[in-house]
């Protein structure tokens, strides 16, 4: 086996054949959520001496983070062994979790090469957060979900294109009611969307209300709407979800069925070569017998 091969059979998501698989998916893993707590952790008033520890430990990730990116794109055309090297690594590189790989990295390597801000700096930081999306390449839960808005997305964007829709028009019923009562309130349509934001997610902050009559029966209509309108992209999810989780039960039902053949097939082969050898026992001793009575004829005739 080739060093390519074998490296491209360690850093891709471990089923339980690989144990240096397995140590690289929970290293990784271990890495991601360690990043994630260090970006939390440096919010606070940390003591001076925590601080190095931390920016080594983010320094550490970064650069096996790096290393693995590097090595995804040099083993990309055993990924895609049908595409040729150089287009299988471009296919590889705009893929969503080559994409989520790099602005991994990103964070801790332009700051080097680039002049940045401190406001540039600072929204680098947040961007690391964004490494805790590379555990869906070894969660099968997290890919379920993925799988399930990629195969509703038809569903889930036209549902969402009705809420939006409701929303705009929400805001300018509002803004068209309210306006001459609280002229300093609902300024202009941005307001009425707002106030159509927090009603139709049921959230009402209450800096923004109908004071009118015909206002307060609107907003009502239109909190009902809201309601009804969310729900539908959470059945959608739901829905997709189950379907999903059915698909998973049945293809772990097939490959048990498979198992239990495969282990059929062996015993069956089993007791297969257990004959074969009692027949050629059987033989062996048969034919030492006539070698036998054919010595006992030969001494007889002599």
């Amino acid at each position: 086996m080739s060093i390519r091969r074998r490296i491209f059979e360690i850093i891709q998501p471990d089923h339980g054949n690989s144990v240096a698989s397995r140590v690289f998916d929970l290293t990784i893993t271990a890495l991601i959520l360690m990043s994630a707590v260090i970006v939390f952790a440096v919010t606070f008033d940390l003591p001076p001496s925590v601080l190095p520890v931390l920016k080594w430990l983010e320094r550490t990730a970064s650069i096996i983070f790096t290393i693995e990116y590097l090595l995804r794109i040099s083993t990309a055309d055993l990924l895609y062994p049908t595409k040729g090297p150089l287009f299988a690594r471009a296919k590889y590189v705009v893929s969503p979790m080559a994409i989520i790989d790099l602005v991994a990295i990103l964070p801790f390597w332009l700051p080097m090469f680039l002049p940045c801000s401190m406001l540039a700096l600072r929204a680098l930081r947040l961007v690391r957060l964004l490494r805790i999306l590379k555990l869906n390449r070894y969660f099968d839960a997290v890919k379920s979900i993925g799988e399930v808005l990629a195969s509703k997305k038809r569903e889930l964007v036209g549902s969402l294109f009705f809420v939006v829709l409701l929303m705009l028009v929400s805001s300018l019923l509002m803004h068209s009611v309210e306006h001459d009562a609280q002229p300093e309130v609902f300024k202009n349509a941005f307001s009425g969307l707002w106030w159509a934001v927090a009603t139709l997610t049921t959230v009402g902050y209450g800096d923004i209300y109908p004071v009118t009559v015909l206002g307060r029966v609107l907003g009502a209509v239109i909190a009902f709407s809201g309601i009804a309108a969310l729900a539908i992209p959470t059945g959608i999810i739901t829905v997709g979800l189950t379907e999903q989780i059915g698909r998973d039960v049945a293809v772990e039902r097939e490959l048990e069925r498979q198992r239990s053949k495969d282990v059929e097939h062996d015993n069956e082969l089993s007791r297969q070569r257990e004959k074969d050898d009692e027949h050629d026992r059987l033989l062996r001793e048969q034919s030492a017998m006539l070698k036998k009575i054919s010595e006992k004829l030969s001494k007889l005739e002599r």
